[in-house]
């Protein structure tokens, strides 16, 4: 079974054996799906080609004569031309999307972590730092609470160019998250653990373990822990770096974009109160692909 997340940056692409759960071939790219999108309202055609000739791309890794299940996020969902672009990229590819709301982009995020946390029992909030939103995610048991918030990596890094316009929209985010924690802990269990996914956690604990974009191992990620003090060290790493030496660590398209997800990931550290995070890579595609899995099993 094949899952496809089409984000506003990253196109992720598995291929799952239902049987076993286990990956027979992964794809990424950074396409920027989103760029430009604050600005005209649209995906642009540049956009475009770079999402068909992705798929094209992932051909030589995916087979595509397994199902799947393709789905687009935040983009697409503001975007006034998104039915035209999936209508393109399936005309291109005969890849079929299909534009997800928030709460099932949660639910199947949240589906993919509790596999690779192996279905824990215990109440933790997932954090999910997207290029177009963010997901913010309780669970415990057969409870999931989900918050979506328009705030991601390359729309605020596009809306808010200036650092002082990025600290007051993390003002008016952190405005918006107390209340959603705050109801957490009143009305069910306080979370034991905070967990995160996508670019950002994952990028800053490749490069905690010594790892750099060609090296980066998805297995050592999975279950790896960052906390505040692993979190200022890299920024600064960062900080230090031209954007050439910026790219190779974290991969060419996010060089740009990492340190505004980095300050979107400690602004929620400290709305949640925890010091340290549980790091997983797997999300929104293998959620797609273990949902389609269990579909065709039921």
């Amino acid at each position: 079974m094949i899952g496809i997340d089409l984000g506003s940056n990253t196109l992720r692409i598995v291929q799952l054996d239902c049987a076993t759960g286990q990956k027979r071939a992964t794809f990424e790219r950074i396409v920027r799906t989103a760029e430009g999108l604050v600005a005209t309202g649209t995906i642009s055609n540049e956009a475009i080609k770079r999402i068909i000739q992705t798929l094209l791309d992932s051909r030589s890794v995916i087979d595509y004569n397994d199902r799947l299940r393709a789905v687009c996020t935040e983009a697409m969902r503001r975007a006034t031309n998104s039915a035209q672009v999936l209508e393109s990229i399936n005309h291109a590819t005969g890849i079929l999307f299909e534009i997800i709301d928030p709460h099932e982009e949660a639910r199947l995020t949240a589906l993919a972590v509790r596999k690779a946390l192996g279905d824990p029992d215990y109440p933790f909030v997932l954090v999910d730092i997207g290029g177009g939103s963010t997901e913010v995610i309780f669970s415990a048991g057969n409870t999931l609470l989900t918050e979506s918030f328009p705030i991601g990596i390359l729309t605020l890094t596009q809306s808010c160019p200036s650092p002082e316009e990025r600290h007051q929209a993390l003002i008016s985010f952190t405005q918006r998250l107390t209340p959603f924690l705050t109801n957490i802990t009143t009305t069910h269990q306080a979370p034991r653990y905070f967990v995160s996914t996508a670019g950002t956690p994952t990028t800053l604990a490749a490069m905690k373990l010594g790892m750099d974009h060609a090296s980066y191992d998805p297995q050592r990620i999975n279950g790896s822990v960052i906390d505040r003090h692993d979190i200022l060290v890299q920024k600064k790493r960062l900080l230090a770096l031209d954007p050439t030496e910026r790219a190779k660590l974290v991969g060419v398209g996010r060089e740009d974009l990492i340190l505004t997800g980095i300050e979107i990931f400690e602004t929620i550290l400290q709305a949640t109160g925890f010091d340290a995070s549980i790091v997983i890579d797997d999300g929104l595609r293998e959620g797609a692909a273990l949902s389609a899995c269990m579909e065709r099993q039921g």
